[in-house]
Formats: structure tokens, C-alpha cells, sequence
């Protein structure tokens, strides 16, 4: 028998029928593509996304600072709570300077009093919460806690793994924690209200006013509070920072020219809307 001649293969699916299923045409590799929109970045650009990471570790050293302070009771709670209530109000003031609006002050004041509030009912029954937990457990639990907190955190990066609501709970979780060590109810309520001040309303005043700076001025103050408390936590301190803002950026600017991604007809079909016109000037639209 005449054996009759196979049409050419085309990349539609019903139309090769006359092909084994696992033929494939050499022009199907015409259009593979590498790297496709890839962006490389420079050590400063890498260096500066960097400092992000480094300014919310020094915002969770801080509030370590003031527990310790509280925990030894080298600080008055009392003068702790004042100047966390006047830092709020002024860092309410900085954000809402451009975009002021009396009733949404209202409003805002009604619910940091809510806060306030709510939180200092609750303290005695949050201060005792972990109460039969030993504390070397307490502050192992804290830890991982916190570094969740940091691992989550929005830091202006969209990633899958950026996640404000688990890094928010972990933050507070871990306030909790260390509140039940602390020698009153009192001084646990003033350890909540600082960790919401910091982890609840900073991270939306800092992604406002972000700048080199103010990221120099936090580490600044991290180590002098640092050294006062212990020099071996203090070079642990610089040692992150420096593996943050130095180690990390170098690694990744060395390593980017490795990157090889592949793009092909293989990857999955995305629909595409747009509009058309018509034959009578009317919007269509194509999928």
C-alpha cells in the first residue's frame, strides 16, 4: 500500500493524530527562552533591602532591652508605660501629619483607650497564664517565637512566605510569655502594651518613614543599651548584623549570576483577557 505522506506537525493537539503522543518536532524548542525578565541587582541595592531585615531586629532587641529592664526591675514600669504612651502619640502624629482628619483621630484615640483598657483588666489573668511553665522553657519558647515573628514579617518584599497576621501572633505570643516572669500584673501589662506599641503600630509608621539614618540611630541605641547589659549579647548583636547586612547581600550579588530559568510552550497556560472591536465599533472581549 501507498503510504501517504504526514502532514507537518503543529503545536495544536487535534491536529496530530498521524504523530506518536510522545513525538516531539524540533521546532518546539524555538522557544525556549532563559532567564526571561530576569532583574540583577547591585551590592549597595542588596545592601539597602538588607537593612529592613536588620531595623526589625533592632526593634525586637529593644523590647528585649525593656523587659530585661523590667524583669530586673532596674526600670519603673510606670516610667516605662509614659514614655511608650508618649512615643505613640508622636509617631501617631509624624504618620497622620500630611493626611490629618479630626474624625478618624477620634476614632483611633477611642481605640488606643479601648486597648489600654482591656489590656490592663486582663493582665492578671495573662500574667499567670503560663505561670506553672518552667523559665528556661518560657524563654527557649520565646525565642523561636520572635524568630518566627522575624522570619514572617512583611519586610516590602511580595513573597509566599510573607504573612503579617502569623508574624503579628508570634510577636505577641511571645510578650505573653515573657510577661509571666515578670514580678506584677502591672509590669505585665506594661510589657503587652509595649509589644503592641512595637509590633502592632511600628511596623506601620517605619514602612512610612524608612531611611539609613533612622536604621543607624536603632542600632546605635541597641548597643549602648547592649553593653550596659552584657558584652557577650552585644557582639552576638553586631555578629547578626553584620552576617545580615554584609555576609548575606555578597553572597546573593556573587551567586545571582547562576540563576538559570527556563521558559518554554511547556509552562502553563495563562488566559489573557483583552478587548477587540467588532465589525460595529463594540468592545468584545477574548479570552
Amino acid at each position: 500500500m501507498e503510504r501517504r505522506p504526514v502532514k507537518p506537525w503543529r503545536k495544536n493537539l487535534y491536529e496530530n493524530s498521524e504523530y506518536e503522543d510522545n513525538y516531539t518536532d524540533p521546532s518546539f524548542l524555538q522557544e525556549l527562552k532563559t532567564n526571561r525578565n530576569l532583574q540583577t541587582y547591585t551590592f549597595l541595592e542588596a545592601f539597602l533591602g538588607s537593612t529592613h531585615v536588620s531595623q526589625q531586629i533592632s526593634v525586637v532587641t529593644t523590647f528585649l532591652v525593656i523587659f530585661h529592664y523590667l524583669y530586673t526591675n532596674a526600670a519603673s514600669p510606670q516610667n516605662i508605660l509614659l514614655k511608650a504612651i508618649l512615643g505613640t502619640i508622636v509617631g501617631y502624629i509624624v504618620y497622620s501629619w500630611r493626611n490629618f482628619r479630626p474624625g478618624q483621630t477620634i476614632e483611633d484615640s477611642k481605640t488606643a483607650v479601648a486597648v489600654l483598657v482591656f489590656g490592663y483588666i486582663f493582665s492578671p489573668l495573662l500574667y499567670t497564664l503560663t505561670d506553672s511553665i518552667s523559665t528556661d522553657t518560657i524563654f527557649s519558647t520565646t525565642f523561636f517565637a520572635l524568630l518566627l515573628h522575624l522570619i514572617f514579617f512583611d519586610y516590602g518584599v511580595p513573597a509566599a512566605i510573607v504573612s503579617r497576621a502569623i508574624s503579628l501572633n508570634a510577636a505577641i505570643f511571645g510578650a505573653i510569655c515573657l510577661a509571666s516572669r515578670l514580678s506584677s500584673s502591672f509590669h505585665a501589662f506594661v510589657l503587652l502594651e509595649v509589644a503592641a506599641a512595637y509590633f502592632a503600630l511600628g511596623p506601620i509608621l517605619l514602612a512610612k518613614i524608612f531611611n539609613i539614618p533612622l536604621v543607624m540611630l536603632m542600632v546605635a541605641v541597641c548597643c549602648y543599651f547592649l553593653l550596659n547589659i552584657s558584652l557577650t549579647i552585644f557582639w552576638t548583636y553586631i555578629c547578626l548584623l553584620v552576617f545580615v547586612n554584609l555576609f548575606c547581600p555578597l553572597l546573593f550579588v556573587t551567586l545571582q549570576r547562576h540563576k538559570h530559568n527556563i521558559h518554554g510552550p511547556w509552562d502553563e497556560a495563562v488566559v489573557v483577557d483583552c478587548a477587540q472591536d467588532d465589525d460595529n465599533g463594540e468592545k468584545q472581549e477574548v479570552s
